[in-house]
């Protein structure tokens, strides 16, 4: 299993049961305080911004001003930041010039604990993201989505290792299962990649079909988990307070 674990304010990712993240989806910077201070009161372990959803987002001083705004409301709460791309099921498409330099603009904004990468940028921005995060402590959670399908075990391991390798501090593989037989596959993978990687994983299968590899992380070795208080970012997510009562259900002794 996993040998290193990764510090994200007052959690430990890698450790125990998984960590439970909860989303924050508004569009304008008054939305966004007001979720932040609905989901604050139920004290999930992570709030992730989802900054594709924020209107603002290009505008540097607005997303700073805002991410320094939230940081305020969160107290001790992790905050986890995330650009998710059109392609990987977010709100926008952008190229890569304007991907990158909004990531570069969370980091130096000095607000966030950790920031989400997507794998397959090009190779040589995505290294100097990484450099960039870990000069001045942030975590990276380098990650990629497919909402199509679910790739083989051999690719989904395949995927996850060339994270590592790339300098994720964590590495995530959401996938879209059509059948029992491709949830199988991601929690096989799952178990065997947390197995040969160092680093700790978060995996998930979407979807109805997929809703058991959001509660069984510390069976199969994922670290983290999404859940709801009110708006979902993706298919299958479950409430963050059925999602605690599932998660110490499965409680290894």
């Amino acid at each position: 299993m996993t040998s290193k674990i990764v510090n994200l304010r007052n959690i430990k990712l890698g450790s125990g049961q998984p960590k439970i993240a909860v989303p924050i989806t508004g569009v304008d910077h008054d939305e966004i305080i007001s979720q932040a201070k609905t989901i604050t009161k139920e004290q999930p372990d992570v709030i992730e911004w989802r900054i594709d959803f924020f209107k603002n987002v290009t505008n540097h001083e607005a997303l700073t001003k805002t991410g320094n705004d939230l940081r305020k409301i969160l107290g001790n709460i992790a905050l986890l930041t995330t650009f998710r791309t059109k392609d990987e099921g977010g709100e926008l498409s952008l190229d890569d010039k304007t991907y990158f330099k909004i990531c570069k603009n969370v980091i130096s904004g000095g607000y966030t604990d950790a920031i989400d990468i997507e794998r397959f940028h090009e190779e040589r921005q995505v290294k100097e993201v990484v450099q960039d995060a870990h000069s001045k402590d942030v975590v990276i959670i380098m990650s990629n989505h497919d909402f199509d399908k679910t790739p083989t075990k051999d690719d989904i391991i395949n995927r996850l290792t060339s994270m590592v390798e790339l300098g994720a501090d964590v590495a995530k593989m959401a996938v879209m299962p059509t059948n029992v037989n491709d949830l199988l596959t991601l929690l096989s993978a799952t178990h065997q990649a947390s197995s040969l990687l160092e680093q700790p994983i978060i995996t998930m299968s979407m979807g109805d079909i997929g809703k058991v590899s959001r509660i069984s992380g510390e069976v199969f070795g994922s670290c983290l988990t999404f859940g709801t208080v009110g708006a979902a970012s993706a298919p299958g997510q479950i409430s963050l307070t059925r999602l605690r009562e599932d998660i110490e259900d499965l409680k290894l002794n």
